[in-house]
């Protein structure tokens, strides 16, 4: 009995180093004078023996409530919701793990798929989360461009960045987010490159797509794929958001005007018919993705509490 309570102490030595103390099994092993693989014996002791409880600041339980609310309001084919940090109101990395765990069951599955992807900084968060493998026997296809007008290139692609993590094959669109005019758009709407990417994202398994806020300084704006101008004529129309640089108004529909005509993206579907994965949180986010939400641009979201909060609140 001395013995084993010996062992539950130094267990607790061991856990406490690990989980509160944030020392890795090398770092524990050196402390307590032990092989690794014993401090990890004496960790994993430690968890089967319920020495360990954990407390989450944001219950998950709160989590699986508000995505079941979403689910069911909004007749979504998948909904996650996320804990927002408290400190710092974003829930990028939270959102980012949460979508890769979606991704990566399309992506390690031997039969080929095709997935198709929008742009933008939580999407390069996600693929930030995917480790690295080899499936060529997959199709990752854009559907927005990457470039503006003028030839600037965006900061945060996804198609190319995530084909390089897992060797499949890529489909980026060979157009700028927004032609110079409609008869540029229609001309580079009719090569055979752009009509070979569109055919493969029409025929995605899954589509994972940013939502963005059509805002002095939003994404569009920020990144350089509108100008003050366009931007200003966007708000002026009632843009409230934007997927893949198609703007759409407060109950979700695309507008007729504006830079919508020289959009030089794959077209969105309005009903979408397929799984159209939202990936976008945080408050100042919320009222572009309850637009996408009532104009059924998007049949799946993943998103964080405070998003979801202020979405549910509205009616």
């Amino acid at each position: 009995m001395e013995r084993r309570d010996r062992k539950l102490d130094q267990a607790a030595h061991a856990a406490w180093l690990y989980y509160i103390a944030g020392n890795t099994q090398e770092e524990i092993a050196a402390k307590l004078n032990l092989s690794r693989q014993a401090a990890q014996r004496l960790v994993a002791l430690a968890v089967s023996e319920k020495l360990i409880k954990f407390r989450l600041d944001h219950p998950l339980s709160d989590c699986i409530a508000l995505a079941e609310l979403l689910r069911d309001k909004f007749d979504l084919s998948l909904c996650e919701v996320v804990p927002t940090d408290a400190g710092s109101g974003e829930a990028l990395n939270g959102i980012g793990v949460c979508a890769a765990t979606h991704l990566e069951s399309y992506l390690v599955n031997k039969t080929p798929s095709i997935i198709a992807f929008s742009s933008g900084r939580t999407l390069r968060a996600v693929v930030e989360q995917i480790p690295s493998m080899h499936q060529p026997q997959h199709k990752i296809v854009s559907i927005i461009g990457n470039m503006s007008q003028y030839g600037r290139a965006g900061r945060h692609e996804v198609v190319i960045h995530l084909a390089d993590r897992v060797g499949s094959q890529v489909y980026p669109v060979p157009t700028p987010v927004v032609a110079t005019s409609v008869e540029e758009r229609e001309l580079l709407q009719t090569q055979r490159s752009f009509l070979t990417v569109k055919t493969l994202a029409e025929q995605a398994k899954s589509t994972f797509i940013g939502i963005g806020q059509v805002a002095w300084n939003g994404p569009l704006h920020q990144d350089g794929f509108i100008n003050d101008q366009e931007v200003t004529e966007l708000m002026e129309l009632g843009a409230i958001g934007e997927i893949a640089g198609w703007a759409y108004d407060q109950q979700g529909v695309l507008l007729q005007e504006g830079t919508n005509t020289r959009v030089a993206s794959v077209p969105l579907e309005q009903p979408a018919q397929r799984l159209i994965v939202g990936v976008a949180g945080s408050a100042k986010k919320a009222e572009a993705i309850l637009a996408a939400l009532r104009g059924k641009l998007i049949t799946g979201l993943i998103t964080d509490e405070a998003a979801a909060q202020v979405i549910l609140a509205k009616r």
